[in-house]
């Protein structure tokens, strides 16, 4: 190895510029190419017919009619579905489901896939499936939070979030001078990404090729493989562009392996895309929660216990159950500290990840309790969050990596004007005679990290090629992820080639929990400084090179040169050493990852704060959001714009979670009866107003190389509570569920 320094600079020319995306005009100019845009040499069209009962057996299909339709080709059932190599019943990997694929005639909620019609054109498939006409044994379902005997889940894996205890739970309750004793619920919701779940699958011989939308490109590889009895290598998997994700395209789904098994069945491509009422059912959700929030307090406002128990819907055949009390472990500092989770089996698909899991309706019911407690106590929200900062990590006594979280706190609220909120409720009004409310909420989430690979290339024309397999869901990771691998190789973004989307790439990891930046930019900036130092290597054992022996000095790339570091005239363009070396390129490959000792070492999380103001007509209660700022620290920022962009999609998630969000399920059939983009109301351009957003400097020497957390999710948790303490604020009325609704503050008032 060669005793030379040869780091490309960590803060170069591209990172912290506020790049417009790279992917923007294709996306706008309709090139880009989705998973549905693929339309092989003789496609198929596929449809599954959804089970319009939630619990019971299907009885009867008129398969003879479906097939006598004329563009019908065939028709798959439990009867005639070919067998497949793994099991669609157990969970081999951790981001493993158990799904639905006709194994058998039991129905398990509804909206779950009976049956597959295949067609030469969509519209026959359409027509095949309304034409077979299921005949059902039903059974009244399971529904609600109240619809079985509640258990406890067991620990240790994802969705099986466990019960942490720090201190003495009894002893602190009975220390409180005050304490509120609070139940909160939040309802089903559906991730409803702006691009449904869709597979083109084409197979030759056994090796089988997936258009497909996916959130872990190389994992799904491998998952692929074991359900079909083909090594991951035979498995290609193309998701160049996705319109969305919020964690749901991280998880196989069966509607997507029975296109895969048709298509391998009739020898012939096959498309499947899900319609936007089969979105709601097979393809994961937010389950619901019912938060029960104990915080006893003493005599100079600090919490002696903050007591957090969750309930929270699962599925009758699989386990996921949202962590939402964990919203509690990592923030507020207190005497004594609980977090535990329960369980409730309910006839409807198996929740999962969506956008913030846990900590969104967990942070929701905490941030509410945060504000009925302060307000009992008579001291402002603010100065009690502050009154119970943590300097380190609840109960562990970890140090956190960094937190800038006063220093959100304090931006945000100078630029909202939170000075002059009064304490007591209904006391606002503006010139047209509104209600006007301030409410605020802590946001936080974790920093966590993932496993990656990448490579670089520098090229003899002194250009890049850099790879890795990421995945970019609309969060803008072809723009952020080549800044990265720009600065690594220390060119301009106009001399990189950046490649991704393709699972014969090297592994990007995980594109979720807000991490991927962090993890692929980790391993890009590593395959980078790799290539770097070989072109150094070359330069400085060259004696024809102005660099020749800079030895331990070292040298250092820039504007597609190598510079002697301590001596700036001494450079040589990179074309001008690979040429001189015989013109070969040169490569560079990294990983990244975080060690468990710098796990155990630190509390890694990105913190932020967000202030609403709301006004309430106070004779029809109408609710609209007028303001929110929200400050957020997240260590280094690659992009600007793009986190910006991604923080306010986050706080208008939290909108939709505070006043819009609702799946309503018929408790007779139940069926979701909402199931639409119509009934299932989501915010639009008219429902938010005044969105600002501040980023918080902040240097994380610890979290990663790069010092890169996330801000993918942290714009939600924070932003429910403080739009549910807000209209608190307006109106006087405590509404301990979401969404807040006009019949909410009328039974109030």
């Amino acid at each position: 190895m060669s005793d030379i320094l040869a780091l490309a600079p960590r803060f170069g020319s591209n990172s912290g510029q506020s790049l417009t995306r790279r992917d923007g005009v294709a996306k706008v100019t309709g090139t880009a190419t989705f998973a549905a845009d693929n339309h092989p040499d003789g496609l198929l069209y596929a449809v599954y017919v959804p089970a319009t009962i939630a619990r019971g057996t299907v009885t009867h299909l008129d398969v003879a009619a479906a097939k006598a339709h004329p563009g019908v080709v065939e028709v798959i059932t439990p009867e005639n579905r070919p067998p497949l190599a793994g099991d669609p019943d157990s969970k081999p990997f951790m981001f493993a489901f158990r799904f639905e694929a006709l194994q058998n005639n039991t129905v398990r909620y509804a909206n779950q896939p009976i049956a597959l019609v295949l067609a030469e054109t969509f519209e026959a498939a359409t027509e095949g499936a309304r034409l077979l006409n299921p005949l059902y044994d039903a059974q009244q379902p399971r529904m609600g939070l109240d619809g079985d005997a509640p258990f406890t889940p067991e620990s240790g894996g994802l969705g099986l979030p466990g019960t942490t205890v720090h201190g003495d739970i009894d002893a602190g309750h009975a220390a409180s001078a005050q304490d509120i004793d609070v139940t909160y619920e939040t309802p089903e919701q559906y991730h409803n990404a702006m691009e449904t779940h869709a597979v083109v699958a084409q197979w030759n011989g056994d090796h089988v090729t997936l258009d497909i939308p996916s959130q872990a490109i190389v994992m799904q590889r491998g998952a692929f493989g074991y359900y079909f009895g083909i090594p991951p290598e035979n498995v290609t998997i193309r998701s160049p562009y996705l319109g969305g994700g919020f964690g749901s395209k991280a998880i196989i789904n069966g509607p997507q392996i029975l296109a895969i098994l048709a298509a391998r069945m009739t020898g012939r491509p096959v498309k499947l895309m899900l319609s936007r009422d089969q979105m709601f059912g097979p393809s994961g959700h937010r389950g619901a929660t019912r938060q029960r929030l104990r915080i006893g307090i003493d005599t100079d406002h600090r919490m002696t216990v903050l007591d957090h128990n969750s309930l929270a819907t699962t599925s009758t055949f699989d386990t996921f159950v949202e962590s939402a009390a964990n919203a509690s472990q990592g923030l507020y500092a207190a005497g004594a500290l609980r977090s535990a989770h329960q369980g409730v089996r309910i006839d409807a698909g198996t929740p999962g990840p969506v956008r913030a899991p846990g900590e969104a309706p967990g942070s929701a019911a905490l941030e509410c309790a945060m504000d009925e407690m302060a307000y009992k106590a008579g001291i402002d929200p603010l100065e009690f969050r502050l009154k119970n900062y943590a300097e380190t990590e609840p109960g562990t006594g970890k140090p956190y990596s960094s937190k800038a979280l006063r220093d959100c706190y304090a931006q945000g609220a100078a630029r909202f004007g939170w000075a002059g909120r009064p304490l007591a409720p209904r006391q606002m009004t503006d010139e047209n005679g509104m209600l006007v409310g301030w409410g605020m909420g802590t946001a936080l989430f974790a920093a966590p990290m993932f496993a990656a690979q990448a490579r670089a290339v520098l090229r003899p024309d002194g250009t890049g090629l850099v790879e890795t397999a990421a995945s970019d869901m609309g969060q803008g990771a072809w723009t952020a992820l080549a800044q990265i691998a720009a600065d690594s190789l220390g060119l301009p973004m106009d001399r990189i080639e950046f490649r991704s989307g393709t699972s014969d790439l090297p592994d990007a990891g995980i594109a979720g929990g807000s991490a991927h930046t962090a993890t692929a930019g980790g391993a890009l900036h590593a395959a980078g400084t790799d290539a770097i130092r070989r072109l150094a290597e070359l330069a400085t054992g060259d004696p024809d090179s102005p660099l020749y022996g800079a030895g331990n000095a070292g040298v250092i790339a820039r504007d597609g040169r190598l510079h002697a570091r301590d001596d700036d005239t001494r450079s040589e363009s990179f074309a001008d050493i690979i040429t001189r070396a015989g013109g070969a390129e040169v490569e560079g490959k990294g990983s990244a990852s975080r060690t468990a000792e710098a796990s155990a070492a630190h509390a890694m999380y990105s913190h932020g704060a967000v202030f609403a103001e709301v006004k309430v007509d106070p004779d029809l209660f109408q609710i609209r959001v007028t303001r929110l700022v929200g400050a957020f620290a997240a260590g280094r920022i690659i992009n600007p714009k793009l986190t910006e962009s991604q923080l306010m999609g986050g706080m208008i998630w939290g909108i939709s979670f505070a006043l819009h969000e609702e799946a309503r399920f018929d408790q007779r059939t139940g069926r979701i009866m909402n199931a639409d983009l119509a009934g299932y109301h989501i915010p639009v351009n008219a429902d938010v107003s005044g969105l600002e957003v501040i980023t918080v400097h902040e240097d994380d020497p610890h979290v990663n190389p790069l010092g890169i957390k996330g801000v993918g999710e942290i714009g939600i948790t924070g932003t429910v509570g403080a739009i549910g303490n807000a209209i608190w604020h307006a109106t006087g009325t405590r509404v301990r569920h979401f969404p807040i609704r006009i019949p909410d503050l009328l039974t109030g008032a």
